[in-house]
């Protein structure tokens, strides 16, 4: 039997992981647990210390809206990112290798420009048409790797 799994992601700014995460996998916030207004009202009625939690609602994960994908948390951590990530993404958009070469690229490159929009950087485009292969490797707003595919 598989077992179910959340993916938590080390942050310094969940609010706008949050927000760059849910415009690039299509997610949703997760909304708070019944009988809360908010994340931050829970987490103060369990306990967890006014000076933990920082300002704002304290939203920090994301659920996919069809129920199939894991949950994403967003965990505010004092230190900045300093090594290559050990766990990436690939966000597959492309349509895999059956679809041709030329719409694969024109897909992702579509995806790419959406995402550098939403605060993404682009860092490298991997281009290999004798391998009928493209993708391009990117950074989200704290430097995280993903790929496009």
């Amino acid at each position: 039997m598989a077992i179910n799994f959340q993916l938590t992601i080390d942050c310094t700014d969940p609010d706008r992981l949050v927000s760059f995460w849910a415009a690039a996998l299509g997610y949703r916030p997760e909304d708070p647990p019944e009988g809360y207004a908010t994340w931050r009202a829970y987490w103060l009625h369990v306990g967890v210390p006014a000076e933990e939690l920082g300002a704002g609602d304290c939203n920090d994960s994301l659920v996919d809206p069809d129920g199939i994908g894991p949950r994403i948390v967003f965990l505010p951590v004092p230190e900045g990112k300093t090594v290559k990530n050990r766990l990436h993404l690939d966000l597959k958009v492309g349509g895999g290798r059956e679809v041709p070469l030329e719409t694969r690229r024109h897909r992702v490159d579509a995806r790419v420009d959406q995402l550098v929009a939403a605060g993404a950087k682009r860092a490298l485009v991997f281009d290999e048409p004798d391998a009928n292969h493209y993708h391009v490797l990117m950074h989200d707003p704290e430097g995280n790797e993903f790929d496009v595919v």
